[in-house]
């Protein structure tokens, strides 16, 4: 895999980075679009580098004053292309809202601060000039109505919530295509099928039948071939995969933590002689997601969710990663402690650490990043950037959860307007109408109204504490029935949906004591490491020693400015030994039988028995 390629589940060989030095600009009275600066080069009094928000350390601008509207512009070298081919220019995401213009010529448009888009920028191109790519980024800090997350809306971070990050923050691309070519692709592994569903978009409906060929090969050994003929610009098949008709033998072919087996896929366009006239590489994780008698199960077996809550921020360049070899070592931090998976917190990660968490054997929960105000706007926004989301993710294997709504922020009085209480409701049934694969919690933490697990965030202090409160069947029927965590009633709805998976989907939240007069933010402070070991142990011991509980989220991975509950520091380093962490986190479950943990590795070593 390269490790800066932008999109890794349709790559194509050939593609132009266009992140680094741009000019600059603010715009502070949005004058830019009346006074031309498409297509001018006086404005452009900075230099920025892409794809770091202006606010970042490693922007070369550093500054965190809110600036509503922002433009970029780059001079590039791109060659027009040759008969029959296109030019796409790509954005990995622009918050919040973006305007695109090539040699003046305007492309279009995108509101929505976390996903991709992308321009055909073929017929504004100039034979034998430099091409002048201009953005114009609009992000208004007090605009509580866009999904934003935990970017604060106060002119400095305060309790829970970060600086901000405005404009470019994910890769710039260009790439040749074919006129008619791959879109977008996706996948859905049937297991107990012994098949995969492909599913194809094409640029355009092409002027006369073609054909769509896939090879699957795990590893030199091809799994499968398959040739259809298609018409449409959208077509979907399933593809019989028949080493995992065995049971004896298709434990080699599944995605699991333990085994993170990814088959790769060749997918060509053919013409009427059969040559291919595009072709991109992809993959896909044989594996399935759900639940089952109150436990999170993979590929039909139990496994105790061990996951990490991971806020995805960096001091020196915010929601953007510092290059690409940081989100790897994201990745491989996260399974040395221990854990077997992480829940990404209001913020759709970039695709590339998707690809590694794939790659290594990440369970992940996909989150859409919050607005914090009930309104027609709001729920529009919302609606559609996550189905952008899922669009984007879901053929990802690692990504076995969706979560749309945390804690009922942005809908703060569900519980008493039916109005307000609609939206997650329809989140779930939209997210599980797209995705009929995974898991669906419609609100995590409290105020549940539907899911397929119960998300429950409770910061007890002490492991004696969780112990009492979920000691049995009963106790934890009143945790879902009658308690208030953050002072709201776990469920809304009766009767409470019985046999579903109750997960402690934030804990912990241990800080070492803070420096005098130092602004921080936890939930329970330590003062030493030997205080942090104990603590951890007794509240991870209490989750791992119920059978009444299906996994755990720990609160949090790393500190984040002023939130300081990390198991690592700002810069990734750990506050104890990765030895020590992991013993405490890996220790076995009372949740999961022995034969189902025996189950999962022997899928592992690719056997049955």
């Amino acid at each position: 895999m390269h490790e800066d390629y932008p999109r890794p589940q349709l790559v194509r060989p050939e593609w132009q980075d266009l992140c680094g030095e741009w000019s600059f600009a603010f715009d502070d009275a949005d004058a830019g679009r009346g006074a031309g600066w498409a297509t001018a080069q006086e404005p452009f009094d900075r230099t920025i580098m892409v794809p770091y928000p202006y606010e970042s350390e490693l922007s070369g601008i550093g500054d965190p004053s809110p600036r509503p509207v922002v433009w970029y512009r780059r001079e590039v070298e791109i060659a027009p292309p040759g008969p029959g081919q296109r030019v796409l220019l790509h954005f990995g995401a622009v918050d919040h809202t973006a305007q695109v213009w090539v040699n003046g010529v305007h492309l279009g448009g995108h509101e929505g601060g976390h996903t991709p888009f992308s321009f055909d920028v073929t017929d504004a191109l100039v034979p034998g000039s430099t091409q002048v790519v201009v953005v114009r980024a609009e992000d208004h800090a007090d605009d509580v109505t866009q999904p934003r997350g935990k970017q604060d809306w106060l002119d400095e971070p305060h309790g829970i919530f970060y600086k901000r990050t405005t404009g470019i923050w994910q890769p710039v691309w260009a790439e040749v295509v074919p006129d008619l070519h791959v879109a977008e692709l996706h996948w859905t592994p049937d297991v107990p099928g012994a098949a995969v569903t492909c599913e194809v978009a094409l640029s355009r409906r092409p002027d006369r039948p073609v054909r769509l060929r896939v090879r699957l090969c795990l590893g030199e050994e091809e799994l499968a071939e398959h040739t259809v003929r298609i018409r449409d610009a959208h077509s979907r098949f399933a593809i019989s995969i028949p080493a995992a008709r065995h049971d004896m033998h298709h434990g080699r072919l599944l995605w699991s933590p333990e085994r993170p087996t990814l088959v790769d896929a060749d997918v060509e366009v053919l013409d009427e002689g059969g040559a291919a006239f595009d072709r991109v590489g992809s993959y896909f994780g044989f594996r399935s997601a759900g639940v089952q008698d109150g436990r999170f199960v993979l590929n039909g077996q139990p496994t105790f969710l061990r996951l990490a809550l991971e806020q995805g921020y960096w001091p020196q360049s915010h929601l953007a990663a510092p290059d690409a070899a940081a989100l790897r070592r994201e990745a491989e931090l996260v399974k040395e402690l221990g854990f077997n998976g992480i829940r990404i917190h209001q913020k759709v990660e970039d695709p590339r650490f998707l690809a590694w968490c794939d790659r290594i054997g990440l369970l992940v929960w996909d989150e859409m990043p919050s607005a914090f105000e009930f309104a027609p706007r709001t729920v529009e926004r919302t609606v559609r950037e996550w189905m952008e989301v899922v669009r984007r993710d879901r053929s990802h294997p690692c990504v076995v959860t969706w979560v749309p709504m945390n804690e009922s922020w942005g809908v703060w009085h569900l519980a008493e307007v039916a109005e307000q209480r609609h939206l997650p409701t329809a989140l779930y049934h939209l997210t599980k109408s797209l995705d009929g694969s995974r898991p669906v919690i419609s609100n995590d933490g409290w105020e549940i109204t539907e899911t397929d697990i119960w998300g429950v965030h409770d910061y007890a202090p002490h492991g004696e504490s969780l112990r009492e409160r979920y000691d049995g069947p009963d106790a934890v029927a009143r945790v879902l029935d009658d308690r208030r965590p953050g002072r709201k009633k776990v469920v809304l709805g009766d009767p409470v949906v019985r046999g579903l998976p109750v997960v402690l989907t934030e804990f912990g939240g241990l800080s070492y004591a803070p420096a005098a007069g130092e602004k921080w933010f936890g939930y329970g402070t330590v003062g030493s490491a030997e205080e942090l070991t104990e603590r951890l142990r007794g509240l991870v011991d209490a989750v791992l020693d119920n059978p009444e509980l299906a996994g755990f989220c720990y609160t949090q991975l790393t500190d984040t400015e002023q939130e300081r509950n990390g198991l690592l520091t700002e810069d990734r380093a750990p506050k104890l030994p990765v030895a020590v962490i992991r013993e405490i986190l890996t220790r076995p479950s009372a949740a999961v039988p022995p034969e189902a943990v025996e189950a999962n590795r022997r899928a592992a070593r690719g056997t049955a028995g």
